[in-house]
């Protein structure tokens, strides 16, 4: 008796096919010139089955950064808590910075950046899906260490947050300078000393 396929399955590996083929391209031909039609393509799929589950170009190619940052491991999205808040920073900053010199990552980040800038729908979902709960996780990080009293009790944690993140995401935006492993330390160190009690 043969066994019948599995539609869930196939549909699956169809979406992991668009979810590939859009991430590729955009490192390839760069945002403005992917199209539909090009990742349908590259996928073998046809459009119809990409339209069915995003509404636009930008939404695919959220969804596979998403997919992307969901294939790493996964604890809860929780930070590491050694109870040392400054070498657990540096792994998580070192982390941030190896991937944003990452050219697989850098060109679709880049593209979704693009997209948020001129699509408030978009820029809703990437706060919903993927920086808001990553925000969350960092700030639980951070009232862990306040309790332990490494971090001033008053600190304002969403502030601390920005200050640490917004030079590094200037810097890789700008292209400002290099993105390594002493400036993601330097950035920690600068922002800890501010928020010691």
């Amino acid at each position: 008796m043969s066994k019948q396929p599995n539609p869930a399955r196939r549909s699956e590996r169809s979406r992991q096919a668009i979810l590939t083929a859009a991430r590729e391209l955009v490192s390839e031909v760069g945002y403005a010139k992917l199209s539909i039609e090009a990742i349908a393509a590259r996928a073998g799929v046809g459009k119809q089955t990409i339209y069915r589950w995003w509404p636009s170009k930008g939404a695919v190619v959220f969804d596979s950064i998403l997919a992307l940052s969901e294939s790493g491991p996964q604890d809860g999205m929780a930070l590491p808590d050694t109870g040392d808040i400054e070498a657990d920073l540096q792994v998580v900053m070192r982390a941030t910075v190896a991937e944003f010199a990452d050219p697989a990552f850098e060109a679709p980040i880049r593209a979704l950046n693009t997209e948020i800038i001129n699509d408030p729908d978009l820029a809703a979902q990437y706060r919903e899906k993927l920086a808001g709960p990553v925000h969350e996780a960092k700030k639980a990080r951070l009232r862990s260490a306040q309790r332990a009293g490494q971090i001033a009790a008053d600190a304002d944690l969403d502030l601390a947050l920005e200050l640490m993140y917004a030079p590094l995401y200037q810097r890789w935006l700008l292209r400002t300078g290099p993105l390594t492993p002493e400036y993601a330390d330097a950035l920690v160190g600068l922002v800890l000393k501010a928020l010691r009690p």
